[in-house]
């Protein structure tokens, strides 16, 4: 059975609402509080349901090693040891209080991703309303199970994860406590081409787990997000930075606020245009109908006259018979005068 719905902070998080939309701040902070409190409050003016942290230190990672296996070949961070990436992109644990306040003032979730269980230790100390297991982490079962204990609602990137890894984590959160699980399809390349997505995998991921399931979407723009919400996606991670240029880790693959204040309005957009399906006249055609074709008779006529083509037509407006009558039509009798430009009705005719 598909669990159709979570909650967090009394917010639906389903297909019968609003995309749920969470701006991840992950390591764009570069090291400053107060461009992290920026961030916030700038993901809050744009739109956005959540603003998503990681927690964690270089410690907690990985080990301060320089060994063949520790180093990163290629791509964005070529030449730094795991550990000093870490380093480099770490939030200090003691800016959690102050952002977690700071979110509660601006009316804004946050949460965020642990990376062991110290993490959501501290997290549960701020009361964190949701968790966040990363793709990376899907395979640590023990923290899965940990971050579940809490009985908080729980999304789980699925990125490099296959299927039985997947069904292995799920599993995991559900014998850890959690009622209120999601997942989100994703491609863990920063940046990731849009044709790696393979967003049909959205709908057969909800079939086959029965979760509400979603996107983080880690290309360079809104493209692949807003098609996701075609497919049933009703959560989209994105990251999000002030300024791509800021030159941190993070900010040349994610949004700048005017790119997530369109994803917040055109995800919005995409949903309210799936609706249901629905075959009658729509609202906005009402006024439209008369701009059909419909049976005119396009001369003067007396009672006892016969219909023929020179004598009735499919025209434009719509106030007469539907055109599918126009060949019963041929060969009748009026019953009384018509005159050029009346609509045909029944009760004119012979029938």
């Amino acid at each position: 059975m598909i669990n159709s719905c979570i909650n967090i902070n009394k917010r639906e998080i389903s297909s019968n609402a609003p995309p749920y939309i969470v701006a991840e701040l992950s390591a764009n902070h570069n090291g400053s509080l107060e461009r992290a409190l920026a961030i916030l409050e700038t993901a809050k003016k744009c739109g956005a349901d959540a603003v998503k942290l990681q927690t964690y230190t270089a410690d907690t990672l990985t080990l301060n090693c320089d060994s063949e296996d520790f180093q990163i070949k290629g791509g964005l961070w070529d030449g730094k040891t795991l550990y000093e990436l870490y380093r480099w992109a770490q939030m200090p644990w003691d800016w959690h209080g102050p952002l977690f306040d700071r979110a509660k003032e601006l009316g804004i979730t946050i949460f965020s991703t642990p990376f062991d269980s110290t993490a959501v230790d501290l997290l549960e100390d701020l009361n964190t309303p949701a968790y966040k297991i990363a793709s990376f982490e899907a395979v640590d079962l023990n923290l899965v199970r940990y971050a579940a204990s809490t009985k908080k609602p729980m999304i789980l990137s699925t990125g490099m994860a296959d299927m039985e890894e997947i069904a292995e984590a799920v599993q995991a959160a559900e014998d850890g406590g959690c009622t209120e699980l999601a997942l989100l399809h994703c491609v863990s390349g920063y940046p990731a081409p849009p044709e790696d997505y393979n967003l049909k995998t959205i709908p057969d991921m909800m079939a086959r787990f029965g979760k509400v399931t979603g996107l983080s979407d880690h290309t360079l723009d809104n493209t692949t997000a807003i098609a996701s919400v075609a497919l049933g996606a009703a959560i989209i991670e994105k990251h999000f930075t002030l300024n791509r240029k800021g030159g941190g880790p993070d900010d040349s693959f994610s949004l700048e606020p005017p790119q997530l204040e369109e994803l917040c309005r055109d995800a919005k957009t995409a949903w309210q245009a799936l609706g249901k399906v629905d075959y009658g006249r729509k609202s906005s055609e009402r006024a439209n109908v008369l701009f059909r074709r419909s049976l005119y008779y396009i001369k003067d006529m007396k009672a006892g006259d016969i219909l023929d083509e020179k004598s009735i037509k499919s025209i434009r407006p719509g106030y007469g018979l539907a055109p599918k009558h126009l060949n019963t039509l041929f060969g009748k009798r009026l019953k009384k005068s018509v005159d050029r430009g009346t609509p045909a009705a029944w009760e004119d005719i012979d029938i």
